[in-house]
């Protein structure tokens, strides 16, 4: 397979992941299957919750506006990343995490202000920062491992103050790099752990590991560490990206995160090709405070070729 088919399946596959679950979010487990019992029947992107068929969340408007910010500006410029953030923040859009509005919104400076905020509330591990990962991780690819894994905790820490945040946003990151490369992420799951802070290997090993079922999970799946092993265990259990995306938005729970990271590592790993037209035409991505711009396939496989170049 071509490296681009998996870089487009990477960015496409989490915003079609992103759009197929934010309408069974906090819904029960098994509610999509439920609606949709057989693969391939349509309707799927089905809208409802305040979404419209195939619009995608906050997770992939942020991920577009990382992406942006990265090609605008030849490179991470984490500043402007944090004035996107804070642009859209202001306009309202129709979702955004609590904890990532409390800093976006606090007044702080873009080096404070999720530091500030975990200070204050010390609990700062939601999936905020992993959800929107996908096009820094196709970005930084080229440029290796650490390369890679900094840029998701540099990028992670603009929201998110506690360290198991970043390291899941790395941990992501670095499965999309080896995937790009056409190399096997469960394979490489043991060596990435190596790289994982002391503090926070064991806590990702457990919810890694090949044994792992969402339903050991001790948090919610809004976490970032249920959150990362829930699209791990729906990539390593199914044989294709739809499998995998019904797989993880029948976990019920944050499903358009879940989904938006199964879809990125799944789109990787299964390429374009493998993402059903079905998901892919009415999929957009509306980009609040940005002059009501709105994002379809066309645009999105242009970011990635950009990106991935």
């Amino acid at each position: 397979m071509e490296r681009m088919q998996r870089v487009a399946g990477a960015v496409v596959g989490s915003a079609v992941g992103d759009a197929l679950g934010g309408p069974f979010e906090f819904g029960p487990q098994g509610a999509f299957s439920a609606r949709f019992p057989a693969p391939g029947i349509g309707g799927e992107m089905c809208g409802g919750g305040g979404w419209d068929p195939g619009e995608a969340t906050d997770d992939t408007q942020m991920a577009v506006l990382v992406a942006e910010s990265l090609l605008e500006r030849g490179g991470l410029d984490l500043p402007d990343v944090f004035a996107r953030f804070r642009r859209w923040a202001a306009s309202e859009p129709k979702d955004i995490g609590l904890q990532t509005e409390d800093v976006l919104t606090n007044g702080m400076p873009w080096d404070l202000a999720a530091a500030l905020h975990f200070q204050v509330n010390r609990r700062a591990a939601g999936n905020g920062s992993l959800m929107r990962a996908s096009t820094s991780a196709v970005h930084f690819a080229a440029a290796g491992q650490e390369a890679t894994m900094d840029a998701a905790r540099s990028i992670a820490a603009l929201t998110h103050g506690d360290r198991a945040a970043w390291e899941g946003t790395a941990i992501f990151q670095e499965l999309v790099r080896v995937t790009l490369e056409g190399d096997d992420p469960l394979a490489a799951l043991p060596g990435v752990l190596d790289l994982v802070h002391p503090d926070h290997r064991d806590r990702y090993a457990t919810v890694l590991a090949p044994d792992w079922h969402p339903d050991r999970a001790t948090e919610f799946n809004g976490a970032v560490w249920p959150c990362l092993g829930s699209a791990v265990w729906a990539l390593r259990t199914t044989g294709s990206f739809e499998d995998a995306l019904r797989a993880a938005i029948d976990l019920g729970g944050d499903t358009d995160t879940v989904a938006a990271v199964t879809g990125g590592l799944a789109g990787a790993y299964y390429g374009l090709d493998s993402v059903p037209d079905r998901w892919t035409r009415p999929l957009h991505v509306p980009l609040p405070g940005f002059d009501g711009r709105v994002l379809h396939l066309a645009e999105l496989l242009h970011l990635a070729r950009r990106l991935g170049g």
